[in-house]
């Protein structure tokens, strides 16, 4: 199996003590200590107006990440196109690809929460229509040796070209969050990675893997389960009262997020939001526990078709990354090595 890393710095609001960059750099700080210890990637989320400092500039920091790095793969989970221009978008990722030599997986999704689409004033009626052109555009961006143009609904170009070119060629990846099947189809017609979301249901999990692998497939592709990522909350616990501790407060992260996410009177289909936010429904689909209990939920999720795990350890215990990292990781990576050798 492959284990990956989900989330965000968190930068707390300026003041006379305060240190806003002190979240950014244990951040960092854990990601280059993730590689160290053998895991695959980091994809870093982009949200904004939360009030408690999750990440903005999504790519910046990546940026600073690939600096500190050698090997961890760079992704987006995910830039939330509609807000963006998609020109600026393409020449900043281009420039991390490039620096990187070639880490930046490129995940990319529509949004759904509420706030961030009123406070750039964009309607979030428009967010697919937005998101639709602004990929197409980044293609265009991306693989184009010449210079073009674009006349859009939302955007207009004349006689460009996007420079410098990305080093993965065509381009790099991409990966796209999705959950309803219609979405999870369109993920497997572009010939996308797929994003899995961290709160869904194991066998939710397993029914939205087993619906792109058949998408894949009738395609004519081969179906690669490391080409669908699976994120989930993980915490190595010291013992049952630890445990409850986190499990409460990954409740109270869950009612914030629903929140920030519904607008006053109305209602939000995201399939993100479609979860349980009960103490039971988080720990049956969360990865908390002990070594053994997180094991035995591993190979739940390794016999629904998960190969790919990424990990969101929410305030970035460095602890609980080596704990996973020592006790939970090496059955799993070495398993394989062990069938082929048997």
């Amino acid at each position: 199996m492959r284990f990956g890393l989900f989330g965000s710095a968190t930068a707390r609001h300026s003041g006379p003590d305060v240190d806003s960059g002190q979240g950014y750099r244990e951040f960092t700080e854990y990601n280059v200590e993730a590689e160290a210890l053998g895991f695959h990637s980091t994809f870093v989320v982009e949200h904004h107006f939360t009030g408690f400092g999750q990440v903005s500039a999504s790519l910046t920091l990546l940026t600073w990440i690939a600096a500190k790095t050698t090997t961890l793969r760079l992704g987006t989970a995910v830039l939330v196109l509609p807000w963006h221009n998609p020109v600026l978008i393409a020449e900043q990722a281009a420039t991390i690809d490039l620096l990187s030599g070639g880490r930046l997986d490129f995940g990319v999704g529509k949004g759904y929460r509420h706030n961030e689409f009123s406070g750039f004033a964009i309607p979030i009626e428009e967010a697919e229509a937005r998101f639709e052109e602004s990929l197409e555009v980044i293609t265009k961006a991306w693989t184009s040796t010449e210079r073009f143009s674009h006349q859009g609904r939302y955007w207009r170009f004349e006689n460009i070209i996007v420079e410098p070119p990305t080093a993965q060629k065509p381009h790099p990846p991409f990966w796209m969050g999705a959950g309803s099947p219609e979405s999870i189809r369109k993920v497997a017609e572009r010939g996308y990675n797929l994003l899995l979301d961290q709160f869904a249901s194991f066998e939710t999990i397993g029914e939205r893997i087993a619906l792109f692998k058949a998408e894949v497939e009738k395609r004519g592709r081969k179906f690669n389960p490391q080409d669908v990522a699976v994120a989930r909350g993980f915490y190595v616990a010291k013992d049952k009262a630890d445990k409850e501790e986190a499990l409460e407060r990954r409740i109270e992260a869950q009612r914030r997020l629903t929140a920030s996410s519904i607008a006053p009177g109305r209602e939000n289909k995201a399939s993100i939001l479609a979860f349980s936010d009960t103490r039971e429904a988080n720990e049956a689909s969360a990865l908390y526990g002990t070594p053994d209990e997180i094991a035995a939920k591993i190979e739940k999720l390794r016999s629904l078709g998960v190969e790919y795990i990424l990990l969101n350890g929410g305030g970035h215990s460095r602890d609980n990354l080596r704990r996973f990292a020592r006790e939970v990781m090496p059955a799993f990576l070495d398993e394989p090595r062990m069938r082929a050798a048997g």
